[in-house]
């Protein structure tokens, strides 16, 4: 199967994938309901990201992740952990071809309180 690709609005960021995500997760805390994003969640081996020069990046209070965004277009397109240790990656599946996130079960994230899933 050859690399899918997730693009931004203006197509200036591309991130391929190997594989198309099973699963896509809509989370409920402050800022991802705002960004209105849809998660897909990837190891650092299955990516391929864009150079870091192309995308701006914001971190809510410092903390954990960096969220990237085309500095064209301003769509966001993926998050990654500060910690160097962590090699779990969030990209936005709504950048995904719209049937690659139709395809995928949605589940829904309590990240505004518990962190659990709710579904």
């Amino acid at each position: 199967m050859s690399a899918l690709l997730a693009t931004c609005h203006c197509g200036a960021i591309e991130i391929a994938v190997d594989v198309a995500p099973t699963e896509v997760t809509e989370c409920n805390c402050s800022l991802c309901r705002r960004y209105g994003v849809v998660w897909a969640y990837f190891e650092a081996d299955q990516l391929t990201l864009p150079d870091a020069t192309l995308t701006g990046t914001y971190a809510w209070n410092g903390r954990h992740v960096d969220f990237h965004r085309c500095r064209t277009c301003g769509c966001v397109t993926h998050w990654m952990p500060r910690a160097d240790g962590r090699t779990r990656r969030g990209l936005n599946a709504r950048l995904l071809p719209p049937e690659v996130m139709t395809a995928a079960r949605l589940r829904h994230k309590d990240g505004a309180g518990s962190g659990d899933y709710l579904d």
